[in-house]
């Protein structure tokens, strides 16, 4: 569905040039007398690829028709990761690629929001939290406060953060997976 690029807002996914690309960040700007343009910075959501491209204020876009279907993550097989569509329980393979920094969060259970265009899996959105157990960090101080300094934690799944001095070896704790940040005790 053509659409004029004066309509471009950040977030949207948009086709250009047979590719889909999520907008970063845009902007209108009209020079003096001259014709108004509308400066954007996109990603290409295939190859993962930054770009700025200028559109005149006559151009049309095509907005992407994107598709979002629930997966859960199944195993890790080799170099790619196995995931059921819990709606239609189809299967399908994901390499390290398309999941990106997000690859060493998955585990076995966990279900992801999947970003779908022209029928393939284009990215994946993490839940807001994860619950991981601490399996090796520095001692817990005896002097420790909640705003004393961080000290380095290995999780479960290998992931190393900076939690504070208070938390122990076996505690469990919830991570934001987006920032690799620690956020609090889990209940």
């Amino acid at each position: 569905m053509a659409m004029p690029a004066t309509q471009i807002r950040r977030g949207m996914v948009i086709v250009f040039e047979g590719q889909p690309c999520r907008v970063l960040e845009f902007r209108h700007h009209t020079p003096g007398n001259l014709r108004a343009m509308i400066q954007t910075k996109m990603k290409n959501l295939r190859n993962g690829n930054s770009f700025e491209h200028r559109f005149r204020a006559a151009d049309t876009i095509e907005r992407a028709s994107m598709e979002t279907h629930e997966l859960e993550f199944m195993y890790r097989g080799g170099d790619t990761w196995h995931f059921m569509n819990t709606e239609n329980f189809d299967q399908l393979e994901m390499d390290e690629e398309m999941l990106g920094d997000n690859a060493q969060w998955m585990q076995p259970g966990m279900n992801i929001l999947a970003e779908y265009y022209d029928g393939r899996p284009i990215g994946i959105e993490l839940p807001q939290f994860l619950v991981l157990e601490v399996v090796d960090t520095a001692p817990v101080m005896k002097t420790a406060t909640k705003t004393a300094s961080s000290k380095p934690a290995t999780l479960d799944n290998g992931v190393v953060i900076n939690v504070p001095e208070f938390v122990g070896t076996g505690e469990k704790v919830r991570v934001n997976p987006n920032t690799s940040e620690y956020m609090d005790r889990a209940k």
